[in-house]
């Protein structure tokens, strides 16, 4: 299968950056390429990293951008992207892109395990190594299967699904998308079947441990920060409120000046800020956007510029 996705935000994405055509871009969840086209469409005379942890992502990013002598395509988690550079012998760049969570394509290639819809191996690996969704709720102890499904899927009936895995897992293993979403779906009161898909919040909160995601993502913002030059612009776009709330809170972090108590006559502490919102508030698709790719309901764009290096 071809790696489709369609990217989000695409024309906000590319406002925020500026992109300026010397510049140096990182795209570290390049996909299928979509955001990474529409930046080096811009630049003459820059360069343009893509780094994405799935292989299928790699082999389409070579295929896309063959020939393209300043696009350095490279397979790593966005996490590692202070190595990446280093590897590639850039200092700083001009920008940085982060679209994070589930591609279209990892979610509309049944046999990657990531939908509730299909029934398929219990895997949900971004990378496509390390431990499986399956290993997760066969291993794991209710507590902690309960605590994942609460932390990662705000999932209000954490404790009964849990409860529901073990019991199920005890007579047969769960090695299914479908097994599992119809043990979740059981386990859910009657009465709020109805509402979403039961499984839909399940399935977030594991694909998100199997993958790490959130860890990463603060790590991430962190190098992604260290890696801009001054002038250098960070644009991050989300898809659920967890990503959003850590986003939100870093860039604020960075952008918060003198921490003093208020009731001081002068600043003792010599805080200024690191970075200037150029987003005030998160962009969001608009209605046309919403019409021609569904998926995008949930997605939020912030952006932040680096005012000033660390002292």
């Amino acid at each position: 299968m071809a790696f489709s996705h369609k990217p989000v935000l695409l024309e906000e994405t590319i406002a925020a950056l500026a992109v300026r055509a010397d510049g140096i871009y990182l795209d570290g969840t390049a996909g299928g390429g979509g955001h990474s086209a529409e930046i080096l469409k811009r630049l003459s005379g820059g360069r343009l990293v893509c780094v994405d942890q799935d292989p299928d992502a790699i082999a389409a990013l070579h295929e896309r951008f063959a020939g393209k002598e300043n696009v350095s395509i490279v397979q790593s988690n966005f996490a590692g992207m202070t190595e990446v550079l280093a590897g590639l012998s850039v200092p700083a760049v001009d920008g940085v892109l982060l679209d994070i969570g589930v591609s279209s394509h990892q979610l509309d290639t049944v046999e990657r395990g990531f939908s509730y819809h299909y029934d398929a191996p219990l895997d949900m690996r971004m990378s496509q190594n390390g431990q499986t969704a399956a290993d997760l709720v066969n291993s794991l102890s209710y507590q902690e299967l309960a605590r994942i499904l609460f932390t990662y899927g705000e999932e209000k009936f954490a404790r009964q699904i849990a409860r529901a895995i073990e019991r199920e897992r005890a007579l047969t293993p769960i090695t299914t998308t479908l097994q599992l979403a119809e043990i979740v779906k059981a386990a859910y009161p009657p009465a709020k079947r109805h509402d979403k898909h039961p499984a839909r919040k399940t399935f977030q909160a594991l694909r998100i441990a199997v993958n790490g995601e959130l860890d990463r993502l603060s790590e991430g913002l962190d190098k992604a920060f260290d890696a801009l030059k001054v002038g250098g612009r960070l644009a991050v776009i989300t898809f659920h409120s967890l990503e959003d709330r850590l986003v939100k809170q870093r860039m604020a972090a960075w952008c918060t000046g003198c921490t003093c108590p208020k009731d001081f006559p002068v600043c003792v502490c010599g805080r200024t800020p690191k970075a200037r919102l150029v987003l005030r508030k998160p962009a969001e698709a608009s209605e046309k956007e919403l019409e021609e790719n569904p998926r995008s309901r949930s997605a939020k764009l912030r952006c932040c510029e680096k005012i000033k290096e660390e002292a």
